[in-house]
């Protein structure tokens, strides 16, 4: 009897994931937040190593159409919308030709509207015309940042179309990557963001992305302060974590219950 050969492992996609940039972060985003000199040391080491930036979309149209990606692909995200983005952190991205994707959570970023996001430097939504002038493609990252995948149907599309509309409103084009905060999301959430016009959504999945995941839960890899370059290093040759897609551990599916009857109890909760 013939073998067939083994069929190629789909090539690995970095996606990484960044919150604030600064040397003094709030204690409640410490963990995930580099100083500016580790930002430069490994936006350097992704230079480095030969990957070629894109934004999301472009991964995603790979993901939903097989449009081609420019070899040995990376991306670049950041969630929230910290005051040091549309600065020093976007200069540093168009000083090295770096495109990437900001989502931006709306409420936190408009005066009297309000977020569960506790205190810290922000930007605000005017400024998000700017990022794209440097070259960040924008995403909506809801208008409160809850966990998705308690709220009720309501609250969800609420959550999903809301902030998508303030976006658009004030870039004056179509907004069509989401970030799920925290990355909760679940079956239901997926269809939500599906229907309410996204053409794809960002997890996070602490693993690496690849050609064959799943368009509306892309995995990302955060980035948190103790990462070191050599971290930066080994996710850029493929290695340092499992590849995406893959289904939800029982662990994962178990605190969603949890999570689930607490917001029952309590309401919409941070994610964080």
């Amino acid at each position: 009897m013939t073998r067939r050969p083994p069929r190629p492992s789909p090539a690995r996609v970095p996606v990484l994931l960044y919150h604030a940039v600064m040397d003094e972060p709030p204690a409640w985003i410490a963990e995930f937040t580099v100083t500016p000199r580790q930002f430069t040391a490994q936006l350097d080491a992704v230079v480095a190593t030969g990957r070629t930036p894109v934004p999301v979309g472009a991964l995603a149209d790979r993901l939903t159409t097989g449009a081609p990606l420019p070899p040995r692909p990376v991306v670049l995200t950041f969630d929230d919308g910290f005051a040091d983005l549309p600065g020093p952190t976007a200069e540093a991205l168009a000083e090295r030709g770096l495109p990437a994707t900001a989502y931006l959570t709306t409420g936190a970023l408009t005066p009297g509207r309000g977020s569960l996001l506790p205190p810290a430097p922000m930007m605000t939504l005017a400024q998000a015309p700017s990022l794209e002038r440097h070259g960040l493609e924008i995403g909506a990252h809801t208008v409160t940042h809850p966990q998705l995948d308690t709220l009720r149907p309501a609250q969800l599309d609420r959550e999903l179309r809301e902030s998508k509309a303030a976006l658009e409103d004030v870039l004056g084009h179509e907004v069509a990557h989401l970030a799920y905060p925290h990355g909760y999301n679940s079956r239901a959430v997926r269809g939500a963001a599906r229907r309410a016009g996204y053409a794809s959504a960002v997890a996070v999945r602490h693993a690496l992305s690849s050609e064959t995941d799943e368009p509306y839960r892309i995995a990302r890899l955060i980035v948190r302060r103790g990462h070191t370059v050599a971290d930066v290093a080994a996710w850029m040759a493929g290695e340092g974590a499992r590849a995406a897609p893959f289904p939800d551990s029982a662990a994962t599916v178990g605190w969603r219950l949890y999570r689930k009857a607490r917001a029952v109890a309590r309401g919409p909760q941070f994610a964080g």
